[in-house]
């Protein structure tokens, strides 16, 4: 019996509209899963069951209601998804069904919201007294893509959901404590403070917690990081060289700077202002935000009260008198007056007169920047426009268009993403760079991680993991210092900003990429189209995902006839991986190894491949062969070391109780660790290459 999405309403099978609403009754959605780092919040009222006892049902929904809706409206606000109501408890999970980067700060800045909002309330209704508890906890956990919350259906589950509620439980009463994992991924952007570890029910060791106090940033911004400034003198130099054009010779410039989260953009930016800055020019920054009070034109209300000395506490008449007063200034009194009320609109310090036009707020916008322009040489920096509204992208490109000999760099930030929605940004402009910020390079990578790891082999590693993402090699270089882990382990930050990516991909693309993930950093076509849910889409799909620079189409392939693809980069690959169910990849495995034996003879790297995918499909007899031969095959070869490490692999997935094959990967095992182990007199003998 289908159901509609849009009331909720049971309708005959016969029906396409719903007979309540009149809304088209979709296709019920297939049942889709996928493994994610999710942030779960828990919020409960605090000593509300007892109290409900006493009163009518009428009263409890009285003080219910509001609660409910203030608690929904914060959390949502944040991007948070309100999973259930459960009596005076509340959860929502951020992070799913789509990744935003940041889940983790959003669902603590969202719980701190939640406290402060049930304390206006109260104010407002004392009668109501409610007193709340709460908790975020950040992990893995199994996603129902399908699940539709607002009908009841569940859509995380994992251990982090039992342990945010196990937190909850033990939190002061009007407080928020955090786990391990959340406070790790936000200590940047909250003020914590450590509680003495929670010993829960079902729990084997006690539970490590903070308690959130406050945000330290305002949303949105991103505290710099100190590491030294490496690997952008080319990219400095074009900014340098764009401003003294801009300066010296009155020509307007429009810069957007591209690249993938954690790539230093902003870093990129902070550094030029200062330059701009020290040479007598002036800068105004505003920042796009993707969530919470965000407004249309933001960013540039943001520099607009920047130059009139405009504060966030200011209230309205005040902030009305400090634009009136610059305006008049700037271009004097005949035009201050229609000037000033359309900034007013765009500012949201207007809200009973109306523009008859979008071009007249444009513009008066063109004329304030005009006059203020004539005096100092401007810059205007827009971060994260991918964010925009595109009333703020339009007022940004016309301004490009039409600003002429005044000395004004409008200077834009942004993701790749930007390029989805504006395919044709800055076109048509005469006075426009695009200037893509690629990770930086090795030796830039491996200085950036000596400064931080002050040890030349973990340096090598993590410049190596992460690809030379500065902000990545910051966060995997953390997660060695404080715990040791490889530097392979990526943190939940990372795989938060990677997911964000592909979650922003169109589902078609996204599709492929998770399927190609399977078959690893390098995959063919032939191997995806034995995977794929619709392998119609593949061309098209790949095609774009090179376009996006986040796979390249390799000029050789190692099987004849077959297309070779590769990930740039190997971070998207594993995070793509992670994402996928167990099922989803020991089907996907199954087809890989299929593909290599029907396409290859079964050596070299294709054996070893061979074992790896049938190992993964849980073929464990079938990969275990194939770890033996690659071993036999890299023992003829004297690559003895690699030879013991798939003698291990074979014998791990050997059951004990097959005696037989137990003995006989041990001794081959033993013959070739103790051949490595002598390899250095072997190949002095000339009895090897001495390759290991």
């Amino acid at each position: 019996m289908p159901t509609c999405i849009a009331c909720g309403q049971d309708n005959p099978e016969i029906a396409r509209f719903c007979l309540a609403c009149g809304a088209p009754l979709a296709e019920e959605a297939p049942h889709r899963e996928e493994r994610r780092i999710v942030s779960v919040v828990f919020v409960d009222l605090v000593g509300f069951t007892s109290r409900s006892e006493q009163l009518d049902p009428e009263d409890v929904r009285a003080i219910l209601t509001p609660y409910h809706g203030t608690v929904r409206d914060e959390l949502e606000s944040f991007g948070g998804i309100v999973e259930k109501f459960v009596g005076d408890a509340v959860m929502a999970v951020f992070g799913a069904p789509t990744s935003h980067g940041d889940d983790p700060e959003r669902a603590v800045r969202a719980a701190l919201a939640v406290r402060d909002a049930v304390t206006t309330l109260n104010a407002e209704r004392p009668e109501l007294e409610l007193r709340i508890r709460g908790a975020v906890n950040t992990g893995e956990a199994v996603v129902t893509l399908s699940a539709r919350p607002s009908h009841g259906e569940a859509m995380v589950a994992g251990d982090v959901v039992n342990t945010a509620s196990r937190l909850q439980q033990h939190a002061p009463v009007g407080e928020i404590i955090v786990g391990a994992e959340t406070y790790l991924a936000t200590r940047a952007a909250i003020e914590y403070e450590p509680v003495e570890p929670v010993t829960a029910k079902g729990k084997t060791k006690p539970i490590s917690a903070w308690r959130a106090l406050a945000a330290t940033s305002a949303l949105g911004e991103r505290d710099l990081s100190t590491t030294p400034f490496v690997g952008r003198d080319r990219e400095v130099g074009l900014l340098d060289a764009t401003w003294e054009r801009v300066e010296l010779e009155c020509r307007p410039h429009l810069i957007t700077v591209l690249g993938p989260p954690g790539v230093g953009k902003s870093r990129l930016a902070a550094e030029f202002m200062e330059r701009i800055a020290s040479r007598g020019g002036r800068v105004v920054r505003g920042r796009c935000l993707p969530y919470r009070e965000r407004s249309a034109y933001g960013a540039f209300a943001a520099q607009v009260k920047e130059l009139a000395g405009i504060f966030d506490s200011d209230d309205v008449e005040v902030a009305t008198g400090k634009l009136r007063t610059l305006v008049e200034r700037l271009v004097g009194t005949e035009e201050a007056a229609a000037v000033a009320g359309h900034l007013a609109i765009l500012l949201g310090f207007e809200t009973r007169a109306t523009a008859p036009d979008r071009d007249s707020l444009f513009q008066s916008v063109r004329v304030f920047i005009e006059a203020g322009a004539r005096d100092k040489a401007t810059a205007f920096v827009f971060e994260d426009i991918h964010w925009a509204d595109p009333a703020l992208l339009d007022l940004i490109e016309l301004l490009a268009a039409r600003l002429h000999d005044l000395p004004v760099l409008l200077l834009t930030l942004s993701r790749p993403e930007l390029l989805d929605v504006r395919p044709a940004w800055g076109g048509g402009l005469l006075a426009y760079n695009a200037l893509p910020l690629e990770p930086l390079a090795g030796g830039d990578a491996a200085q950036l991680a000596l400064h931080l790891l002050g040890a030349d082999t973990k340096a090598a590693q993590v410049a190596q993991a992460a690809e030379g993402n500065p902000l990545f090699i910051e966060q995997l270089a953390a997660v060695m210092s404080e715990s040791g882990a490889p530097a392979e382990t990526l943190p939940s930050t990372i795989r938060g900003l990677v997911s964000a990516r592909l979650d922003a991909l169109p589902p078609d693309e996204r599709e492929v990429i998770l399927d190609a993930s399977i078959a690893g950093r390098i995959f063919w076509r032939g191997a995806l189209e034995r995977i794929a849910r619709d392998p119609s889409c593949l061309a098209a799909a790949l095609s774009a995902l090179e376009r996006r620079d986040l796979i390249r189409r390799d000029a050789v392939s190692r099987i004849e006839g077959d297309v070779q693809w590769a990930f740039k980069h190997v971070l998207i690959r594993d995070v793509a991986y992670d994402l996928q169910p167990r099922a989803r990849r020991r089907e996907g495995h199954r087809h890989i190894a299929e593909f290599i034996e029907e396409s290859t003879p079964e050596v070299g790297e294709a054996g070893a491949a061979l074992a790896r995918h049938w190992r993964g499909a849980g073929e464990l007899e079938h990969a275990a062969k194939h770890f033996v031969a690659a071993a036999e095959e890299a023992e003829r070869g004297w690559a003895k070391q690699y030879a013991v490490t798939l003698y291990k692999e074979a014998l791990d997935m050997t059951p004990a109780d097959d005696i037989e094959r137990v003995r006989f990967l041990r001794k081959r095992l033993a013959v070739a660790q103790q051949t490595y182990i002598h390899l250095d007199d072997a190949h002095l003998l000339g009895l090897g290459s001495g390759e290991s």
